[in-house]
């Protein structure tokens, strides 16, 4: 059995995704999460739905994992003590400008 990463959801990102996400999107999503969670994937660094990758630019260690690159919806998240903690679902519109999203709302970021 794949050994699971811990996710935490503290911000409600996942009831919020389900909120706004277009319906052709909503599997996307879910597979994001299970791609994130899989821990083969952290071992080998190898992400080929999310590309999970460090925003650049910014002081803390913030990640960015595709839910669909062509439409650009993200979603932000960090580690903390081995555990992926979802801090913030960005769409499409706002991918661009990733450090004022950030800033925006950086009481979540640790």
């Amino acid at each position: 059995m794949p050994s699971i990463k811990p996710l935490l959801d503290e911000y409600g990102v996942i009831h919020e995704a389900m909120k706004i996400l277009p319906e052709e999107l909503k599997l996307n999503f879910l597979e994001a999460l299970a791609e994130l969670e899989d821990n083969e994937c952290h071992r080998t660094r190898t992400f080929p739905k999310t590309r999970l990758h460090k925003v650049m630019g910014i002081k803390q260690a913030i990640y960015r994992a595709d839910i669909d690159k062509i439409s650009g919806w993200r979603i932000h998240l960090q580690y903390i003590e081995g555990k992926i903690h979802l801090k913030d679902i960005i769409g499409g519109q706002k991918h661009d400008n990733v450090i004022e999203v950030i800033k925006s709302k950086k009481d979540r970021y640790d």
